[in-house]
């Protein structure tokens, strides 16, 4: 269960959000993301032939950083381990729901998905305006 003050709840609703994981160099690898909200749990839907997906089996430390698109000064930031687990293919449909995308569209025939949950450590809810 991630612990989301009700000032920054609404921006569980946001679009994108910026996605951290370490690479093999041990160098931070940044990456524009889809993610989904629900049932308490912060979740993005992955292809495993990805850097990021290939970084999080490495080492599940990242991090989702959802920006205020509106009000640049105010952000939540979701720091914490992956846990990573096969999708059948319905979380996915879940979040290009949410999204207006079909997300598998960009898989090739061999690739797979993965559910990647966010297990938080820290959340962080920002709003530097005063």
């Amino acid at each position: 269960m991630i612990d989301i003050p009700a000032s920054h709840q609404d921006l569980l609703q946001s679009p994108v959000a910026e996605f951290a994981t370490i690479g093999p160099g041990g160098r931070p690898q940044l990456s524009e993301v889809w993610f989904l909200y629900e049932s308490d749990s912060l979740a993005l839907s992955l292809n495993t032939t990805r850097q990021k997906t290939k970084n999080l089996m490495a080492r599940p430390q990242c991090c989702l950083f959802i920006l205020d698109l509106a009000v640049p000064q105010r952000y939540l930031d979701v720091r914490g381990d992956a846990d990573v687990a096969p999708d059948d293919g319905s979380f996915a449909e879940r979040v290009g729901k949410k999204c207006g995308a079909d997300l598998r569209a960009c898989d090739h025939p061999c690739d797979e998905r993965v559910v990647v949950r966010i297990v938080a450590q820290r959340v962080n809810a920002v709003d530097m305006r005063g």
